[in-house]
């Protein structure tokens, strides 16, 4: 039947305003001379910003702190490149905090080594979807072989899986949440339901209990020995007062590497203690755990395999940019019951392969195809520069230590990893405020960035080495920007001067 003439008149209205939607739509698919020119000029400027590294600022202070932005709002129509590469050189890549020097010696994750960069290229242009293995075999592989490879070197089982996830914290997360399931902790029992860790326990441990509806559990925050380290022999007496007091006690946190001091806790004594009392045994190994690949590193991190779930974070030991961390779960079956999920609109992904699907271990349905920024930089160069770099920085670590020592700062915890604190102690004055003045000195200087923290209420410098591009004469640059600001900041106050070890 043909259509009637007021149906016709109606579709070629909407076949014509479809053709000119088309044809604005298609500004977003530049041709191949458009792709160059923008391509060209934001590799340039990358460019630009690797070729002198070295010599850019680690900190810089800035009274704008990237305002110039709002300058520029969204808008109808578009920009230039070189417009936009302004904006971002002047607003984003030049105020605060530099993450990709050398020089960044303030918290742990440092650097973003350039292979990953073309991975996330690829698999940004690409799109592959990673999270289900019917929509892209390929790429669901790819991140299961990495977290078999990650599973190896800390010594869990091959029947063990995992997540890549945005970083640690949803990767505490995901573990929290399947430790509360394999447990059977319910609304009715969570009151009497006991939760062990350190007062070092990274932030987001504390978050995931929370978000994850354990805050009304009974959290016991161990003693610690002259170190940070969980005391072992507290836990096990704690545990059995709790029973005794018919309290549920399920789950316990140990740090390999906390942020403050770099503590790594007894790993092997708190798994005896957690298998001989049924405890769920979590490791948050975001910082430390990659040092496992050093010899010393795999001696200091012995037992971590004795745990039932860990994170590990790459954008961390691996040096890869922010958006890389790890979950490691003994318990496959526990992981997916925990984060599993059905719809009618999936229902042809379902697939008889054995290779877990990605959103199955995790809240994430959708996610980016974040195993190529792992994947290629590993591939390219082998585990034996990754391990090197490591190596170095241990070795830093222990060099810096000695030498802050020498130039009269208390650094009394020996490293266990590549985190030392510090102070400077005046004979006269307040220390606290001394040192905050010295911090900022250290920072407006901008060359290298540290970090403080309080331990015991006191004001304690931090230096924190893993930037893959921290190397010794970054650090003998520190050693003299500490040296001279103590000179300035000593002048004509004579009180404070004279620090002591």
């Amino acid at each position: 039947m043909s259509a009637k003439p007021e149906e016709r008149s109606d579709n070629n209205e909407i076949h014509q305003r479809l053709l000119d939607l088309e044809s604005s739509s298609r500004l977003l698919e530049p041709d191949a001379a458009e792709r160059f020119a923008v391509r060209d000029a934001v590799v340039d400027y990358s460019e630009a910003f690797l070729d002198n590294i070295a010599s850019i600022n680690a900190y810089n202070t800035s009274a704008e702190m990237g305002i110039g932005l709002l300058d520029s709002p969204i808008s109808e129509t578009g920009i230039g490149i070189d417009e936009a590469i302004s904006l971002v050189r002047e607003n984003v890549d030049s105020p605060g905090l530099n993450p990709a020097s050398g020089g960044h010696l303030g918290y742990i994750p440092g650097g973003g080594i350039y292979y990953a960069a073309l991975g996330d290229y690829l698999a940004d242009v690409f799109n592959r979807y990673a999270g289900i293995f019917y929509a892209s075999p390929g790429a669901v592989r790819m991140e299961n072989m990495l977290i078999a490879w990650m599973n190896e070197i800390v010594g869990y089982p091959s029947t063990a899986t995992g997540n890549l996830t945005s970083g640690g914290s949803l990767a505490n997360l995901i573990a929290i949440v399947t430790a509360r399931d394999a447990k059977r902790i319910k609304a009715a029992n969570i009151e009497r339901s006991v939760i062990y860790l350190s007062e070092q326990t990274h932030h987001s441990v504390d978050k995931a209990i929370r978000i994850a509806g354990l805050g009304e559990c009974v959290i016991r925050h161990l003693p610690l020995d002259e170190r940070y380290r969980i005391r072992a022999d507290k836990l096990e007496s704690q545990i059995a007062a709790d029973k005794a007091a018919v309290l549920n006690p399920f789950l316990v946190v140990a740090s390999a590497g906390s942020t403050d001091v770099g503590a790594i806790d007894p790993l092997t004594e708190i798994g005896e203690i957690s298998k001989r009392h049924a405890l769920w045994y979590h490791i948050d190994a975001a910082y430390g755990g990659f040092f496992v690949l050093t010899d010393e590193g795999k001696a200091k991190l012995k037992g971590i395999e004795s745990s039932d779930s860990l994170v590990i974070d790459p954008h961390k030991g691996l040096f890869l940019p922010y958006g890389l961390g790890v979950v490691l779960v003994k318990d496959a079956a526990a992981l997916h019951e925990s984060h599993r999920y059905t719809a009618n609109y999936m229902q042809d992904a379902a697939s008889a392969t054995d290779e877990p699907s990605p959103a199955d271990l995790s809240p994430e349905l959708t996610k980016h195809f974040r195993g190529m920024r792992l994947w290629l930089p590993l591939k390219l160069h082998g585990v034996a520069p990754f391990r090197a770099c490591l190596e170095e920085k241990l070795l830093l670590a222990k060099y810096f230590h000695a030498e802050v020592k020498r130039l009269g700062f208390a650094s009394e915890i020996d490293p266990e990893l590549s985190v030392v604190t510090y102070r400077w102690l005046p004979k006269m004055g307040d220390a606290n405020t001394f040192n905050k003045r010295l911090l900022d000195t250290v920072v407006a200087d901008g060359r290298v960035f540290i970090s403080s923290t309080m331990l015991n209420g006191e004001f304690t410098l931090r230096f924190a080495c893993l930037a893959f591009r921290t190397h010794l004469s970054t650090v003998d640059t520190l050693l003299s920007v500490l040296h001279d600001a103590v000179i300035e900041l000593s002048v004509g106050s004579p009180h404070v001067s004279g620090g002591s070890a």
